[in-house]
């Protein structure tokens, strides 16, 4: 069973706003990769978003591109990243979701991905390319191994197009910023503020919004506007990539960068 609810069930009862910070797994190496992951959830990550490399992340900007590569370079598979997952599990029993490709799970086959995703501890399966259209067998697959499909809604998502999203939609919508690829950005779109009005008005769902967010006025903004959580990935995945030789002070950029962005998420 999906560990989406009662999380957010419990932060709801403080008051609080659900911050997620989003890691390629294995960047730039395993151990250092989860080394830094334990020192964002000892700050008070709530959830995690994490990727598997690939190497056409279509989605994504520079800073998750060159995280993909790092990944791959380091010998990470899909086998490896849920081993990283059950390393994870050793230590939190925080919600884990991935966001990933079809090719991925295509691969291995939907069915196989999704049963091994489940018993190595994760929550939630994003396929980024994959439209609510062609999603049915991500949808049964996620059915049978006990995951949440995730899906995301973005500004030009039509009212039927949403619809049928919150059909089968679980865990939580992952409402995307803007228009465009990841990456950290200096100002929040307002668009984001009015699909989060937008789409609350259609389900009780969590909604938590990702693509350039970076900063902790972007999650105060968020929190005030309606939205469950925020999601942050290129700006984190950028303080890794400035300390690549320094790998021993990743874990304190991240605990530093956490501690300011979780913050805002409080009552």
């Amino acid at each position: 069973m999906s560990r989406y609810p009662t999380c957010f069930h419990a932060l709801r009862a403080r008051g609080e706003k659900a911050f997620i910070p989003f890691f390629v797994m294995g960047d730039p190496d395993f151990r250092t990769s989860l080394a830094v992951v334990r020192a964002a959830l000892e700050t008070g990550a709530d959830m995690l978003e994490l990727g598997i490399g690939f190497s056409d992340p279509i989605a994504d900007g520079p800073s998750i591109q060159a995280a993909d590569i790092r990944a791959l370079d380091a010998g990470m598979t899909v086998d490896r990243c849920f081993e990283f997952i059950e390393e994870i599990r050793t230590f939190s029993s925080v919600p884990i979701g991935l966001l990933v490709y079809y090719n991925l799970l295509h691969r291995r086959g939907v069915d196989r991905f999704c049963r091994q995703a489940g018993r190595a501890g994760v929550d939630g399966i994003l396929a980024a390319d994959v439209p609510i259209e062609e999603a049915g067998p991500v949808l049964k697959a996620c059915t049978s191994s006990g995951v949440d499909p995730i899906f995301m809604v973005t500004p030009t998502t039509t009212e039927e197009r949403l619809r049928k999203i919150l059909a089968h939609a679980r865990g939580f919508l992952y409402l995307v910023a803007l228009l465009g690829v990841t990456g950290a950005r200096g100002e929040l779109h307002p668009e984001a503020l009015k699909l989060i009005r937008t789409v609350r008005s259609h389900t009780d769902l969590p909604l938590c919004v990702g693509f350039g967010i970076s900063r902790p006025e972007h999650v105060s903004a968020l929190s005030r506007a309606g939205a469950d959580g925020a999601i942050v990935g290129s700006a984190i995945v950028n303080l890794i990539a400035g300390n690549l030789r320094a790998k021993g002070r990743m874990p304190e950029a991240v605990r530093r960068y956490v501690r300011a962005m979780k913050k805002q998420t409080l009552p």
